[in-house]
């Protein structure tokens, strides 16, 4: 009876030890362990940023990968173009040549398709032919006064290349892709023995509600705004500057009592596309307030100064949450910060 007491105590110490063990293990690996919650405006890069980290972190996009994007690559360059002719239209602006209305016609019957991943010769002549006529390049120019891609030129000024029938996508020709985010897309990488999970969550007005809740304990937030934003409107309210809806959201998420212990970064985004619009398109159009010059330096310094970002200048508290700059799309130098 002795015996069998022993027996029974030795397998019920075996099983605690194996529980502590495994509790150990558990412990260390959830220690190990980053959750990351992506947030931000419509269109402010936080899927640029995901594809970043799959290319940085994850040996990139295959071939195969690639081979299937050519469709949205395809897609992308159309409809951008298509949006710069119905824009004409609105704004009262001609072709250059008349001609090149035929054109038009002919790309909103061949449109379809791309989006199945094919550009014929015809196509792809037809698109080139309407890229460099002086009226679809004078519509370009104005595209803060429509809703345009901010990747339309680096495709249209490329035609040669994405248009040949043996054409891959590149690992920047992915990045630069734009399919709307809905839902919730999850992304694993590990960097310096560290298990980094990323959570991606569609950033339109009409997906926000969907994951505030979901989200308490993330160890941190990352919050992207666009920098190139402050003369644009958003795509689902016209009446609304992008740049006053990405503050009022940062300014929302920074008070969520969801949030209250969790650490947040602000990544301003889009440097080198506000470095170039900054020249011709006054950051008084966002900030009427604003009496610097409209050079990188001083915009730049008005849009990080804290209280701007807070929306209220006279604001005197310490900032919760931590500013970092990205800089440039570019797979090969991944993320800087400024």
């Amino acid at each position: 009876m002795g015996c069998t007491a022993s027996t029974g105590d030795k397998a019920a110490h075996d099983r605690s030890r194996m529980i502590d063990k495994n509790l150990r293990d558990e412990g260390e690996k959830a220690a190990r362990e980053v959750k990351l919650l992506l947030l931000g405006a419509g269109e402010s890069g936080k899927s640029t940023i995901v594809k970043q980290m799959k290319i940085i972190h994850q040996s990139g996009y295959s071939e195969e990968e690639c081979h299937q994007l050519r469709a949205v690559v395809y897609s992308n360059t159309t409809q951008s173009l298509m949006i710069i002719i119905r824009a004409m239209e609105r704004l009262e602006i001609e072709f250059a040549d008349a001609a090149r209305a035929d054109d038009a016609r002919q790309l909103f019957a061949l449109a379809s398709t791309a989006d199945e991943g094919d550009m014929s010769s015809e196509l792809a002549g037809i698109l080139k032919r309407l890229w460099v006529d002086g009226g679809v390049q004078t519509c370009f120019g104005r595209s803060r006064e429509y809703h345009l891609n901010d990747s339309a030129s680096y495709y249209l000024n490329d035609l040669d290349r994405i248009s040949v029938p043996t054409y891959v996508p590149t690992q920047q020709d992915v990045l630069r892709t734009r399919v709307k985010t809905t839902g919730i897309v999850e992304t694993h990488f590990t960097f310096k023995d560290l298990h980094f999970k990323m959570f991606d969550v569609g950033g339109q007005r009409s997906e926000r509600k969907k994951w505030i809740h979901c989200f308490e304990g993330v160890t941190a937030i990352i919050f992207c705004a666009s920098m190139s934003d402050y003369d644009l409107v958003l795509a689902e309210d016209e009446e609304m500057n992008r740049m006053h809806e990405s503050m009022k959201l940062f300014d929302s998420i920074c008070n969520n009592k969801w949030f209250e212990e969790t650490s947040i970064i602000l990544f301003l985004n889009k440097k080198d596309l506000f470095e170039e619009k900054v020249k011709k398109s006054p950051l008084t159009i966002c900030f009427p307030d604003y009496t610097g010059g409209n050079t990188y330096d001083e915009a730049a310094a008005h849009i990080q100064n804290p209280a701007v970002i807070s929306g209220d200048e006279n604001r005197q508290t310490e900032s919760s949450w931590e500013m970092y700059g990205c800089s440039e799309v570019n797979y090969e130098h991944g993320i800087s910060v400024m």
